[in-house]
C-alpha cells in the first residue's frame, strides 16, 4: 500500500545527514530539531502556533483538554473515521454526538449538522478524511451562530487547501479554534515513528496546549494543570524537516497516482472513483473507491490473487463498534456510513506508483467489465 523504502532512498543522504546530526549532539529528547521543524511547519501551513507531540492521538487529546470541556459537555463528529477520533471524546469523559457523512466525499455532512447541536453540544470536530477537506467555511458559520468550538481532524489531510467564498486558501489544521494531525509512517508527511501536532492561531490557547504536552507545566517542576508526556522525539523532527522539504513534491506524485487511477476506471460502471469538491484540494491519503454492485468481496480476493495490496478504510463505523455500543446508537442510525462500510475499497496509494503498477491494479480490478 505505501513504499516508504522507496521513498527514503530518494531522500537518504538528507535523512541520514539529519539524524546523524541529533546523534552527534546526542540532542534526543526537546532538541533543536523539534523547534526548527515547528517553526518549518507554521511557515508552511499558515498557523501562528504549531506544537509537536507524540501522535495523531495525542494532538486529538490536548485540543480537546486545552478548551476546558466538562464531563458531559458534547462534542460532535462522525462515526466514518478511524478510532482515534472517537475514542479521545470518550476517554476525556465527554459525550460525543454523531452525524452521517456525505456518500461521494466521505465527510461530515454539514446539512446533518445542525440538527445535532443542543444546550449541551460545546465542539464540533469535523474529520477531513483520505486527503480532502470538509466544508470548513459552512461548519465554521454553524459553530459561530451556537458558539462552539472548532476541532479539525487533519491528520490525513496535511497539505490540502480550502477556498473560502470570498477568496481566502487556508491549509487543513488552520481553520478552526485547533488542528491536529499525524506524522504517522504512511502519512504524506510521516516519520520514522509516531509523531504529531496541533495547530491554533490563539496565543493563549498554544501556551495552554505546550503546558498540557509538557506534565502541565509552564515553568520547570511547578504545575499549573494535569498535563500529558506527549513530546515529538527529536530524531523523527529532524526527518520530518527532510521531508517537509519535499511535501509538496509528495502531494503532487499522489495527485498524478491519482489522476491515472481515474482515467483508467472512469467507465467502470460498478466503481466510483473519489468526488472532488470545488471548494478542497486533494492530497490523497487514501486513494478509496466504492464499489457499487456488491462484488467488493469478489474483487479483493482477485487483487489478492495477484499479489495487489488493497484495505478498507473502515470496515464498521464506529457506531456499530463493541467499544462504543454504550452511545445507544443502533444499526440503521447513520445509512451512509454504514453503506460505505460495505463499499470502500483503497487502493495502493503513495509518492513511488509507477504507471506500470497502476496499470496492474487497474486492469485486475476492472476485469469482466
Amino acid at each position: 500500500m505505501v513504499d516508504l523504502n522507496g521513498q527514503y532512498q530518494r531522500i537518504k543522504s538528507e535523512v541520514d545527514a539529519a539524524m546523524q546530526r541529533v546523534v552527534d549532539q546526542a540532542d534526543f529528547v526537546n532538541g533543536n530539531a523539534v523547534g526548527e521543524f515547528a517553526e518549518a511547519l507554521a511557515r508552511y501551513t499558515g498557523a501562528r502556533h504549531v506544537i509537536p507531540c507524540a501522535n495523531g492521538t495525542d494532538a486529538l487529546r490536548l485540543a480537546l483538554m486545552a478548551l476546558d470541556l466538562q464531563p458531559g459537555d458534547e462534542v460532535v463528529t462522525v462515526p466514518f473515521t478511524f478510532v482515534s477520533t472517537l475514542e479521545v471524546i470518550v476517554l476525556l469523559g465527554l459525550k460525543p454526538v454523531l452525524v452521517d457523512v456525505c456518500p461521494d466525499t466521505f465527510v461530515m455532512d454539514p446539512d446533518q449538522l445542525e440538527t445535532a447541536i443542543t444546550s449541551k453540544t460545546k465542539a464540533i470536530l469535523p474529520v477531513h478524511l483520505f486527503g480532502q477537506c470538509v466544508d470548513m467555511e459552512r461548519i465554521l458559520s454553524i459553530a459561530r451562530a451556537h458558539n462552539l468550538y472548532v476541532v479539525e481532524d487533519a491528520c490525513q489531510a496535511i497539505g490540502a487547501e480550502v477556498t473560502f467564498s470570498d477568496g481566502t486558501v487556508h491549509q487543513a489544521g488552520t481553520m478552526g479554534d485547533v488542528g491536529c494531525t499525524s506524522f504517522f509512517p504512511s502519512k504524506n508527511l510521516g516519520c520514522f515513528g509516531d509523531g504529531g501536532a496541533v495547530f491554533t492561531q490563539k496565543d493563549e490557547l498554544a501556551a495552554k496546549i505546550r503546558s498540557i504536552a509538557n506534565h502541565g507545566m509552564s515553568e520547570k517542576y511547578y504545575y499549573e494543570r494535569v498535563g500529558l508526556n506527549s513530546r515529538l522525539d527529536t530524531l523523527q523532527a529532524a526527518i520530518l524537516q527532510v521531508k517537509l522539504r519535499h511535501l509538496d513534491e509528495y502531494i503532487a506524485a499522489r495527485q498524478a497516482a491519482a489522476a491515472r487511477y481515474n482515467v483508467a476506471l472512469q467507465n467502470v460502471a460498478y466503481l466510483q472513483t473519489p468526488a472532488l469538491e470545488s471548494y478542497s484540494t486533494h492530497v490523497y491519503h487514501q486513494y478509496t473507491l466504492r464499489i457499487l454492485d456488491g462484488s467488493r468481496k469478489a474483487r479483493t480476493e482477485r487483487l489478492s490473487a495477484h499479489d495487489i495490496p488493497y484495505a478498507i478504510y473502515y470496515p464498521l463505523p464506529l457506531h456499530l463498534q463493541q467499544a462504543y455500543r454504550h452511545l445507544g446508537y443502533s444499526e440503521g442510525a447513520f445509512p451512509v456510513s454504514e453503506m460505505l462500510s460495505r463499499q470502500v475499497l483503497s487502493l495502493p496509494m503513495h509518492t513511488e506508483l509507477t504507471e506500470e503498477q497502476i496499470h496492474h491494479i487497474t486492469s485486475t480490478l476492472a476485469v469482466g467489465y
